[in-house]
């Protein structure tokens, strides 16, 4: 299974009056995660809407083990973790890049939907994405 990285640094405003990182900040980096891992693989997510085909997410999850505080270097860790044929599940790791600590874990679930918001089988509506996310998860299923 291929996986992406991604290194953001902590902003200031990111932060709460603790100096520790504000909760919903981890969702917004699973964003960059997902986003900056479909760009490695070649297929921006831009393009995928300009196909006019939509990742919602419906579900979200994220662990929290340890704070970032403020202009630490964070690696965002991007792997898709089921591929099925109207959703996609990410799993994300999130470390502080110079120690290698783990900060959370988290899963985004996403529906593939078209631009009016129906549900789609992605191996019907575009097979050739549907390959290549078979090719970037392994699996073969038909």
């Amino acid at each position: 299974m291929k996986y992406g990285e991604t290194l953001l640094r902590v902003r200031y405003a990111e932060t709460d009056q603790m100096g520790v990182v504000y909760h919903a900040n981890y969702l917004n980096w699973m964003e960059v995660g997902r986003t900056e891992f479909f760009r490695q693989l070649g297929m921006p997510y831009s393009e995928i809407e300009k196909n006019e085909l939509f990742l919602p997410v419906t579900k979200v999850y994220c662990h929290y083990k340890a704070p970032a505080r403020y202009d630490d270097l964070i690696r965002i860790s991007t792997t898709i973790s089921s591929l099925q044929d109207v959703r996609l599940i990410f799993k994300y790791e999130i470390y502080r890049a110079n120690t290698n600590e783990l900060l959370a874990s988290g899963e985004t679930e996403h529906a593939f939907v078209n631009s009016k918001g129906k549900p789609v089988v992605l191996k019907k509506y575009n097979p050739f994405l549907w390959r290549r996310m078979q090719d970037v998860t392994g699996e073969k299923a038909e």
